[in-house]
């Protein structure tokens, strides 16, 4: 069974999707070990933990090196890779070229494509080449050039209805299912309501088929801003920095290391070694 007719029956029997974000393989060992359905090799990767102001100057490589790490780390789960901004920009051809890498180098399952100006010529191309697609709706950042950029979308009925004919389009085209990012949730209900392909909701209310947060922000890791639709379920910030702290303090004090972090050697040993260092 292809994995559009896996999905469209998944969400006729009411399955709920989960999907984090992983970018290396230890992250993503974990989210295939706590059962997570989805893991998303996202270009979110460049703001989270390449220091970029946006996801615009991820490039493909980076992507790739991260994608193969993510497997790695996941060998059985579904992993998703996100075609960044400089791997589809100059159109089909390269959009095709970069979903093939994740594919044939990264050994992905499927890609995601933003909607932009060229979706509709991109997603026949990889409907011909049988390259299964994730459709991505509503706030799409890789148009957002300044953080003041990251708001809804869909809140005016004309762009919520360019918002609902764009996933129709993923659908037609073939996508296995559609991100819904930061959309009223009342547009977001409507739009899975109509689809039969499942919605996959990040900041677009309980009705969506399944959600999708970046491990990151879930984590309490990444602290630069915190989106409203983001619930923190630990705050590894504060954890991780009293760690590194009372590492310090340690090292200073000589508190560490101690003789159960050393090793020893044999006495006649080191008495050799002693004769020769002191030649």
């Amino acid at each position: 069974m292809s994995l559009l007719n896996q999905f469209i029956q998944a969400k006729n029997q009411g399955r709920k999707w989960t999907m984090l974000t992983a970018y290396d393989a230890p992250t993503a060992e974990l989210l295939e070990n706590a059962g997570i359905d989805l893991i998303l090799v996202g270009d979110s990767l460049g703001m989270v933990l390449l220091g970029y102001p946006s996801t615009r100057e991820v490039t493909m490589d980076e992507m790739i090196h991260h994608a193969k790490a993510a497997r790695r780390g996941a060998r059985h789960s579904l992993i998703v890779g996100d075609l960044p901004l400089k791997g589809i920009e100059k159109g089909p051809r390269q959009a095709l070229a970069s979903a093939r890498r994740f594919i044939k180098e990264a050994h992905l399952d499927a890609v995601k494509l933003e909607w932009g100006k060229d979706a509709v010529e991109i997603m026949k191309l990889f409907s011909k080449h049988r390259i299964p697609v994730m459709g991505h709706v509503g706030l799409t950042p890789q148009t957002v050039k300044g953080r003041d950029g990251f708001k809804v979308r869909g809140r005016e009925a004309l762009c919520a209805m360019k918002i609902f004919m764009a996933a129709k389009t993923f659908e037609a085209n073939g996508a296995f299912s559609v991100v819904l990012e930061c959309i009223p949730k009342a547009v977001a209900s409507i739009i899975t309501g109509r689809l039969k392909i499942p919605t996959i909701g990040i900041g677009a209310g309980p009705a969506c088929d399944g959600q999708v947060l970046v491990f990151q922000d879930l984590a309490g890791i990444f602290k630069k801003f915190h989106p409203r639709f983001v619930k923190r379920y630990a705050d590894l910030d504060r954890v991780m920095r009293r760690a590194v702290e009372s590492y310090k303090q340690d090292v200073l004090s000589g508190k560490f290391p101690k003789n159960e972090h050393s090793f020893s050697m044999k006495t006649a040993e080191f008495d050799l070694f002693l004769k020769g260092a002191c030649v």
